[in-house]
């Protein structure tokens, strides 16, 4: 069998760290988002992916290659952003006609059972089913109404709050029968929310398959922070540390954390709750790191304090530096010694800070 991952998004909302990486490179717990739904994909016997691209294609093409978890990786490169419908339709070749196909949002993690999605499209032989999650607000999602036989009634894109037909979202997990290619136009950038789903479900031909597994978006840094948090609270060990991570006997942990490989961690530090450290990071005498994700190669200095936030690749944090929640350092930036970062300050890759700043705002 075979799936799509549609991988062609600019993660817009999560500048400054998707100018320099796709949304689905970022690392979860220290390892690419990506590869998190490769491995699932591997494990349930899936023999190809296509990776539907175009920002940053080069990127995932020289990480992936032709194949990796045992499966054949193919890619499907738009020359223009197609939207959903038409990145489906645009790999047409590449996925064929002769069985059904699993396609992926990218920049979602979960760990869905795929085996019961599979299982209930080919009891209803549906010409698309669609994997939905329940939610407290749904007005930010795609929402349905479903029968008792799970058949979709009504599908709303993003639907002011009160006016949902339900709380059940579109998770951004499909299975399509080859016949979906018969229902989406080509040659232009088409809408699969707006345009073939309200069809299909007023013919009959769309159903609903509810999961109550992890399920999280990571379309937003807020949304990416969480994901880090929750899933490191799910590992059964609570205290991850790497491969020759250099670490003073005086740092306290506030557990859970995750410390990738060849860290340094000077005395006196301390470090969590919910701190993921990249790989060869290096944090400075009486650090404070909590509820914050470090990209790999970035150094906090003596004192600085980091709360709350996403320093990227090769970042440099001066000493008694204080970047506070909310806050996302992009690749390479360099905040000077003792320089005050309040919430919600964004920084694009590679900038100089040399002044405090007092309020929320983007660095360009």
């Amino acid at each position: 069998m075979k799936a799509l991952i549609l991988a062609g998004g600019k993660g817009t909302r999560l500048r400054p760290l998707s100018c320099t990486r796709p949304k689905l490179l970022f690392p979860i717990l220290n390892k690419p988002l990506l590869d998190w739904t490769l491995e699932s994909l591997a494990e349930i016997g899936i023999s190809e992916v296509t990776l539907a691209v175009k920002h940053m294609a080069e990127a995932f093409m020289q990480r992936y290659g032709k194949s990796k978890y045992g499966m054949k990786i193919s890619y499907s490169r738009e020359k223009k952003p197609m939207r959903t419908g038409g990145a489906i339709k645009y790999a047409e070749e590449l996925i064929g006609h002769k069985e059904p196909f699993l396609v992926l949002n990218g920049d979602i993690f979960t760990k869905i059972d795929y085996t019961k999605l599979l299982k209930k499209h080919k009891e209803t032989n549906a010409v698309a089913i669609i994997a939905l999650y329940r939610v407290e607000d749904p007005s930010r999602y795609g929402t349905v109404k479903l029968t008792e036989e799970s058949r979709v009634t009504q599908f709303a894109e993003k639907a002011p709050p009160g006016q949902a037909p339900s709380n059940l979202i579109n998770a951004g997990i499909y299975v399509l029968d080859p016949k979906i290619f018969d229902h989406i136009p080509g040659g232009r950038p088409v809408s699969i929310e707006h345009e073939i789903f309200p069809k299909l479900a007023k013919e009959g031909k769309f159903f609903g398959h509810e999961f109550k597994e992890i399920w999280m978006d990571i379309g937003k840094s807020r949304d990416y922070l969480k994901a880090n948090r929750i899933l490191l609270d799910t590992e059964e060990k609570k205290r991850h540390l790497g491969k020759d991570a250099n670490i003073d006997e005086k740092v306290k942990f506030n557990d859970p954390v995750m410390v990738d490989a060849e860290v340094k961690i000077g005395q006196k530090s301390r470090v969590g709750p919910h701190a993921i450290i990249g790989r060869d990071v290096v944090l400075g005498r009486e650090v404070l790191l909590e509820n914050s994700v470090v990209f790999p190669g970035a150094i906090l200095s003596d004192f600085a304090s980091v709360t709350g936030a996403v320093i990227g690749e090769g970042a440099t944090i001066g000493k008694g530096a204080k970047i506070s929640e909310g806050c996302i350092i992009g690749d390479y930036v360099t905040i000077r010694d003792n320089i005050t970062l309040s919430r919600d300050v964004t920084v694009c890759p590679s900038k100089e800070v040399t002044e405090s700043v007092p309020e929320s705002t983007r660095i360009i």
